[in-house]
């Protein structure tokens, strides 16, 4: 049954969401605790179209809501941000552009998705039967019912079309560019060439290192005439430098001292606490296993104390001191195979009357596929597999561990009751419930505070301009990183938990020195000492870049002025070099032995013709020439599947790189660092 609830649980793609104007105006009238200033700030610039805070604050809750995700890390919050995001570029950018193209969705096309025949992966995700895998138009027709008087059906239902006639536009605008796509007969024989030719003779060759760098002479003017002849070479994103230092909390030799010392006593309290359970729970740093292990699943030092009733610890492992007891020994098997009927906690009769009938000879299989709610297994006979003891808790594993081959148990945990077939009981071993107590080795709060106060006289020394910064640096030992962040970066680049340091860094003005960021165990503090919107990087700032192409074209120039002769053997002479052999060779090469990686030596050998000195090929590490003495050929491609595989390709690169090109045109402006 396709209730609201049902697909808010299971469905993300279709989760209403009513609560958008409360949230809304909840963000606005915390505008001015925001530093607003009764502004609604601009977050980007989509196609022209200005992004305020409220729009993507408010977009940014519909997805976290449909998607049913969580900012539980930098990784998830990262993904919603995305997935705004794009939504916010498919409205003014997708959305206005399909118009103009004229493709949109008809009405008898929208139903046509919404009853199965035509096929659409919104509505398939929302209404597919999960036993079966079919389109469930019943279900369809029982949401709708819901929609006539239930305002969030229908949201839900609206947003679902919403969705569903975007993919099917996406579907067809890309139908349109597949459609001009087309291998032409010279493509298919270069590409029949490519594949089924295999090249072999001599080449020579000289590297630009062997010419010294002191014969050239390169100027500014130079630089900016490579400069402005490449110039595409050196687009970017908008981007902002900082400089930072990071000044790491560890702990002190008195720090691992005095834990140490701490660590030994609170282990010799704990190998004789009489009540152990207590002990540990009053220990902020004690923790009593929820379930059963054996002594395999133990390391072996640990296993080979507890086995023998004895502590085990405390020891240094892994940077932590840890210590255990065995709180409670179980006999139960290593592994059990079941089948579960999963009911809700209000069907407890239903599992009595259930649990009878099994227990008389009841398919457990058939119901499974009846009663069972847990569709994922209930398709399956309520096959759940072969599990180990220890993956048990609580209830399943009191339950279970005195379980044998054939039983059907009731077991009530949670909102659910169940009904466990075992089909497979292993023998009955040892098993135990395990009673930890580790101390972290890290610092203490007196070091930390030496460390933070170390961080503010730095701070305070630190402001003024990048002397100033670098000074201070040095006079606290500590050694200053440069960070560039991108437009849309979160996070720097080797810096864990860093998003507080970007956030800041999109809102600072140039020589701003920040405050002190907590990132991970250690203390950061960042200058930002430039911001750069301009389109292309700067000459001064690709100076090093241009420096190396300009010397790199002035020896090739002078290599192959210096080159003569009208042979190969000649023309190695010239070069200071000796002719040697290269084979095999074919367009899909990237190396050649000796030369290394030069695609274009490559892509010269297999153009030329046996028996001619080819001209000198200006290569990445070097001058080549070369001459092409033998050319197999083997028939490991033919015209039509040649054909096949490039109009594959050229269909999958359409497919890939549109999207990217479409938000290249839009000239997107990401500004949302400086907010989220």
């Amino acid at each position: 049954m396709a209730s609201l609830n049902t697909l808010r649980t299971k469905f993300g793609i279709v989760l209403s969401i009513i609560i958008a104007l409360a949230l809304l105006a909840f963000i606005l009238s915390l505008k001015t605790e925001m530093g607003f200033s009764g502004n609604d700030p601009k977050v980007g610039v989509i196609d022209g179209e200005k992004i305020n805070y409220s729009e993507y604050y408010d977009q940014y809750e519909k997805i976290k809501a449909q998607s049913g995700a969580q900012e539980s890390d930098e990784q998830q919050a990262a993904m919603l941000a995305n997935a705004t995001w794009q939504s916010l570029v498919s409205k003014y950018v997708l959305t206005p552009g399909f118009a103009k193209l004229g493709l949109c969705v008809t009405e008898s096309e929208r139903l046509a998705m919404a009853s199965g025949k035509q096929p659409s992966q919104a509505f398939y995700s929302a209404f597919a039967d999960p036993r079966t895998g079919t389109f469930n138009v019943a279900a369809v027709s029982e949401f709708l019912a819901q929609a006539e008087t239930n305002p969030q059906a229908a949201q839900a239902w609206a947003q679902l079309n919403e969705q569903a006639c975007m993919e099917r536009e996406m579907q067809k605008y890309y139908g349109l560019m597949r459609g001009g796509l087309f291998v032409n007969a010279l493509e298919v024989e270069r590409g029949m060439a490519s594949a089924n030719n295999s090249y072999a003779g001599k080449w020579a060759g000289k590297k630009y290192t062997d010419v010294p760098d002191s014969l050239f002479q390169i100027t500014s003017a130079d630089l900016k005439s490579y400069y402005s002849s490449h110039k595409d070479l050196f687009r970017q994103t908008p981007s902002r430098t900082i400089s930072y230092v990071v000044f790491e909390v560890a702990p002190t030799d008195d720090d691992l001292l005095k834990l140490e010392n701490t660590v030994m006593e609170v282990g010799k309290e704990f190998a004789a606490a009489e009540e152990l359970k207590s002990f540990v729970r009053t220990n902020r740093n004690g923790k009593i296993a929820d379930n059963f292990v054996s002594a395999a699943q133990l390391p072996e030092d640990e296993a080979e104390a507890l086995m023998a009733g004895k502590t085990y610890g405390p020891v240094l492992k892994n940077n932590e001191w840890t210590m255990a007891r065995v709180l409670t020994v179980k006999e139960a098997p290593d592994s059990l195979g079941l089948r579960h009927i999963v009911l809700p906690y209000t069907e407890e009769k239903l599992a009595d009357s259930l649990l009878t009938a099994l227990r008389n000879g009841g398919d457990f299989a058939q119901a499974a596929a009846r009663y069972s709610v847990y569709d994922a297994t209930a398709a399956n006979g309520g096959e759940v597999g072969v599990m180990p003891f220890s993956a048990f808790v609580g209830e399943f594993a009191e339950t279970l561990g005195n379980a044998k081959a054939g039983d059907i148990v009731k077991i009530v945990s949670g909102e659910t009751v169940q009904l466990m077939q075992v089909y497979r009981a292993d023998k009955p071993s040892k098993h135990f419930q395990v009673a930890t107590i580790t101390y972290p080795v890290e610092a203490s709060a007196d070091t930390r505070r030496n460390v933070h106060n170390n961080a503010g006289s730095f701070m305070v020394n630190a402001k003024g301009s990048s002397e100033a910064f670098a000074a201070a640096a040095s006079e606290a030992a500590v050694t200053p990183r440069v960070a560039v962040i991108n437009q849309g970066d979160r996070t720097l680049r080797g810096l864990e938990d860093s998003r507080d340091v970007v956030r800041w860094a999109y809102g600072a003005e140039q020589g701003d020195v920040s405050e002190i960021f907590t990132v991970g165990k250690d203390y950061v503090i960042a200058m930002l000492t430039s911001i750069d919107n301009d389109e292309y990087a700067s000459v001064d700032k690709v100076e090093a870049q241009l420096r190396a192409q300009v010397l790199r074209d002035k020896k090739y120039d002078y290599i192959v002025k210096e080159l003569s002769g009208s042979t190969l053997a000649e023309q190695a002479a010239s070069f200071g070099s000796e002719v040697a052999d290269f084979k095999d060779v074919t367009f899909a090469s990237f190396y050649l032995e000796g030369p290394g990686f030069e695609p274009r030596l490559v892509g010269a050998i297999t153009s030329s013709d046996k028996g001619v000195v080819s001209a000198p090929v200006k290569g990445f590490s070097g001058v080549y020439v070369f001459q092409v003495e033998d050319i197999q050929t083997a028939d490991k491609q033919t015209a039509e599947g040649e054909k096949v595989r490039a109009q594959a390709t050229y269909e999958s690169m359409a497919q890939q790189f549109f999207l990217p090109a479409i938000q290249q045109m839009a000239k997107i402006e990401d500004l949302r660092g400086k907010y989220f």
